[in-house]
């Protein structure tokens, strides 16, 4: 019998995880949620999300970890292998009945994402990616776009609703970039603006002061597509820092250029 991989248990995760959120869909409000912090916010559709996912994985992989936005680590387990796990990404746009949102899982190896599934239930769209196997959409194989600059690209972003503290260098940025790209979007799911950017719809994407669960799947379906990820100064502390570009070559140099101006990597607050 032929051993099932990392991506197709991914994607059944997804699946499972998924068939939760579709039930609760547009049956939970705000006043069925709480807040963990401010403009952070969780219900029982996360939660029971998540817990599909978690006994799906555990089950299939049990010396794997997993690390779940809603639960933290499952176990101390003496394993490389972390499933990094976003039950619910685009809460807010749930509650709020705005159907942009999605279930994220990456398989992370040591210091190296290895597989990742971004799935978007309400059009049944799966984002794939495995280390040196590519990315694909639905299967299809999937290539960033073939933007050369910021100027003239349609970008997405995400604004610090839950860090006031950078709202003000966020601004600088965001000033700069729209006085020179075609389109700035602001979705509010980063699993699916990362997946997006590795199908081409958007040039590129950056946001600040993000979560692991919330970069870790996308961030390689972004490589596997032929482009670049990186945190704010060029280097690689973006899962667990949290600011992140990730976008085509030409594109990502241009973003990595206006933010300098702005913001400087190891000054930033986590």
């Amino acid at each position: 019998m032929r051993a099932v991989n990392d991506v197709d248990l991914a994607v059944e995760a997804a699946r499972r995880g998924a068939a939760v959120l579709l039930k609760y869909w547009e049956q939970l409000g705000k006043e069925d949620a709480h807040t963990k912090a401010r403009n952070d916010w969780v219900s029982a559709a996360d939660r029971e999300s998540e817990q599909a996912i978690i006994e799906f994985l555990s089950a299939e992989r049990p010396n794997d970890i997993c690390l779940g936005e809603e639960s933290g680590f499952s176990a101390d387990k003496k394993t490389a292998r972390t499933w990094i796990i976003d039950p619910l990404d685009g809460t807010s746009n749930y509650l709020q009945h705005f159907p942009v949102w999605s279930v994220s899982i990456g398989l992370r190896d040591g210091d190296q994402m290895i597989a990742a599934v971004v799935y978007e239930p309400l059009r049944d769209l799966f984002f794939t990616a495995e280390r040196g196997g590519g990315a694909f959409r639905n299967g299809t194989r999937m290539h960033v776009s073939d933007q050369a600059r910021v100027e003239g690209s349609f970008l997405a972003t995400g604004f610090p609703f839950r860090a006031q503290q950078h709202v003000a260098q966020y601004v600088r940025i965001f000033e700069d970039v729209i006085r020179v790209a075609k389109g700035v979007r602001r979705a509010g799911s980063a699993a699916l603006d990362l997946a997006y950017t590795a199908a081409g719809v958007f040039d590129g994407f950056f946001e600040l002061h993000l979560a692991p669960w919330d970069v870790a799947a996308g961030s390689l379906l972004i490589t596997e597509a032929g482009g670049r990820v990186t945190d704010f100064s060029g280097g690689d502390r973006w899962l667990m820092r949290g600011n992140i570009v990730g976008a085509p070559a030409g594109v990502h140099e241009d973003l990595i250029e206006m933010i300098g101006k702005h913001v400087d990597e190891d000054q930033l607050e986590r």
